[in-house]
């Protein structure tokens, strides 16, 4: 699995946890991991250990993201761009491998995706106020 796979399979995960208490979230990564299928140890373990810190870190970058976004708040964004944005901003703030361009770049595609119509220029323009 390549990292944009890897990256839209973490985007669903996250999505997903917005529907479940924080009680149930190893039980949530787990139920995705087994819908998945047959995919490598090693894409399961980075993936699973990127939904755990992205969670761990939530409070912190649901923080930057309301400081970057001017009168919207994280309470109020739509849950597939908040899911997104929260990614993206995690490997700005916390991966120095991922150039932030790509992270961006990424953000945007995922948000045409599964994003609303507006998706794309709101995850950009949040993601740029942030750097």
């Amino acid at each position: 699995m390549n990292r944009r796979e890897q990256r839209e399979q973490i985007f669903k995960i996250l999505f997903g946890v917005e529907f479940h208490s924080a009680d149930e979230l190893e039980e949530q990564i787990g139920l995705y991991m087994e819908d998945l299928g047959d995919i490598r140890k090693k894409d399961a373990d980075y993936m699973t250990g990127k939904v755990r810190s992205i969670v761990e870190h939530m409070d912190e970058i649901d923080g930057m993201i309301n400081q970057a976004s001017k009168n919207w708040k994280t309470t109020r964004m739509a849950k597939a761009e908040l899911s997104i944005l929260r990614l993206a901003a995690y490997e700005i703030k916390y991966e120095d491998d991922i150039p932030v361009s790509v992270s961006i770049n990424e953000a945007v595609e995922l948000a045409k995706l599964y994003g609303s119509d507006h998706g794309p220029a709101f995850v950009n323009g949040i993601l740029s106020g942030m750097v």
